[in-house]
């Protein structure tokens, strides 16, 4: 399985690569921080199951999933998509929606790369049809800015995308954590998005992530928006896990940082 993950990571940025597309989420957030899988690391964000509430609509997220892999010193390759559900009566039929392929790339290491600073990031890349779900196909670019103190951490999001029905989106995100030292560290999260013509959303985050090894982290949060005055509620649950390329013995490097998740907004 290992072998398989690595072999698609490997074949995803070639693609990539070739297709020359010149910018996605760190559990449980919208946002991400500027930081990439190591060299050779495969990194799995996984959420086995939410509940999203949009006013009398009630989804069901299973599964949700983000693939990083580090396919080169300061760059990896993010793949994402979700499962929804309608769970309430005349919801509709499931659908894969939120697919998207991106890069991203360290532009300054810093302190989320054990060096001093601030680190910053840059995230880039096309947005997918999915299934039952939106068929067009749009791009993301995002700025990430992140740095760290003793009393927490901090991560900086500005994204402008083309969505998939060819609309201008903008989207400004704030990610504060606890004590990095800390095995359970609380969590927030604010964003603002617009898409013009079409949507507005105001969104706030709060939960926690448990560091339960270096390779391994659970996280729990409820996220509470409003999308065009109207109020979403969402149960986010999930896990993160990583493992080097079959071969590769460095270990891997303390508490995992991500790819963007972003999957619901």
């Amino acid at each position: 399985m290992a072998g398989l993950l690595v072999a698609i990571g490997r074949v995803a940025a070639a693609v990539i690569c070739l297709l020359a597309w010149p910018a996605a989420a760190y559990r449980p957030f919208d946002g991400t921080d500027a930081a990439v899988a190591a060299l050779n690391e495969v990194e799995i964000e996984l959420e086995p199951a939410g509940r999203l509430q949009t006013g009398s609509q009630s989804s069901l997220i299973a599964p949700g999933v983000v693939f990083n892999y580090g396919f080169a010193e300061r760059w990896e390759v993010v793949l994402q998509s979700q499962m929804l559900t309608p769970i309430s009566p005349g919801g509709g039929p499931a659908s894969l929606a939120a697919t998207g392929a991106f890069l991203k790339y360290v532009i300054q290491p810093g302190v989320l790369q054990g060096q001093s600073g601030i680190s910053i990031a840059t995230e880039f890349g096309p947005l997918l049809p999915g299934i039952n779900a939106e068929p067009g196909v749009g791009f993301s670019w995002a700025g990430i800015v992140s740095q760290r103190w003793d009393w927490g951490t901090a991560h900086f999001n500005v994204e402008a995308n083309l969505t998939r029905d060819q609309q201008g989106e903008a989207f400004l995100d704030v990610i504060l954590e606890g004590p990095s030292t800390w095995k359970v560290r609380p969590v927030f999260e604010t964003f603002y998005d617009k898409v013009w013509t079409q949507a507005e959303t105001r969104s706030v985050l709060l939960g926690a992530i448990w560091q339960v090894e270096n390779d391994l982290s659970l996280d729990a949060a409820f996220r509470y928006a409003l999308v065009n005055g109207h109020p979403v509620n969402e149960i986010r649950a999930g896990l993160t896990f990583a493992f080097k390329e079959q071969g590769d013995t460095t270990p891997i490097r303390p508490g995992a940082s991500f790819g963007n998740w972003g999957l619901s907004r």
